[in-house]
């Protein structure tokens, strides 16, 4: 299987072949990738070098002009580095652009704290009128890539090499129900789905996925809640814990309610080792979420 950032590189070509607005901004990362590109289309793919900073800005200008900035690096340098010009330039100026991060929380370990950026979202949940996209699976980031370009809103579409087993439909932006439980409600975010059914198998409940985590999907997690006089909610995602305990705490403002996020922990882990060996220091592997939403749920 071809990993998600195989997928946007392989998608946006297309892309750039059908849809003259659009641009793709680099900085080094995935040049090799887009070299076709390049060639056929020098004015629309551009490379600014290791200056992150420019890449927003070189995007933020583009979108000026009338253009569909596609703007890609490493997480980590595509919001944490270049913070203040993603909120100026773009949210500032009222404009609009696509940015596909790679990396995710800890995809390259070895690359050390620099190269991770599990607080992205949560940095992103600072500003207006951003749509966040987490997908779980290579045919899901093509499938939100080719609604992201789309219109001229501001967008953010996190790939990682984690990756569900197979690709679900993408077609609405809530929440789906993928099991119906009366026992509590967990929301697996993006490519956690897999290793939440695997720790919730045997549980009565109800476990709904999310690919789509911003604007929250606050009618969907009512419903999913049903009509009781209390509900039970754990959020699991691939980045930092809590992330969306807000937004699920306002959804559920009419009903008592507790609410779990499990994600990945604020803590620096200086022993970088590989990416499993993250998700196990984390408490993120089946075994560790069985224990901590069971423990959450029957308390």
């Amino acid at each position: 299987m071809d990993t998600m950032r195989d997928r946007f590189i392989a998608t946006t070509t297309r892309l750039l072949d059908e849809d003259p607005r659009l641009a793709v901004v680099l900085a080094e990362i995935s040049r090799d990738g887009f070299e076709r590109a390049e060639q056929t289309h020098p004015d629309r793919v551009v490379n600014v070098g290791i200056r992150e900073q420019l890449l927003i800005g070189a995007g933020a200008g583009m979108a000026l002009t009338g253009m569909r900035p596609i703007m890609h690096t490493f997480a980590s340098f595509l919001v944490e580095r270049p913070f203040e010009q993603v909120k100026l330039d773009l949210g500032h100026q009222g404009v609009g652009g696509v940015l596909v991060s790679a990396g995710a929380s800890y995809d390259w370990p070895a690359g050390g704290f620099t190269h991770m950026a599990p607080g992205d979202v949560a940095l992103l949940d600072t500003l207006d009128d951003w749509t966040v996209h987490v997908p779980g699976h290579p045919d899901e980031a093509e499938a939100l890539l080719r609604r992201a370009v789309v219109g001229d809103g501001r967008v953010y579409v996190r790939l990682s090499l984690q990756s569900n087993s197979v690709g679900r439909p993408v077609a609405a932006p809530g929440f789906s129900t993928v099991r119906q439980g009366t026992g509590g409600v967990v929301i697996a975010v993006g490519p956690m789905l897999d290793d939440v059914l695997a720790a919730t198998d045997g549980l009565d409940t109800t476990v709904l996925y999310a690919t789509t985590v911003r604007p929250f999907d606050a009618a969907g997690l009512r419903s999913a809640v049903g009509g009781g006089t209390a509900a039970d909610v754990v959020i699991v995602e691939p980045y930092l814990a809590g992330t969306s305990t807000t937004a699920a705490n306002d959804a559920l403002a009419e009903l008592p309610h507790r609410v779990l996020g499990l994600g990945v922990g604020r803590g620096e882990l200086r022993r970088y080792g590989q990416m499993a060996e993250h998700l196990v220091a984390h408490g993120l592997d089946r075994r560790a979420l069985r224990r901590r939403i069971t423990g959450f749920l029957h308390r």
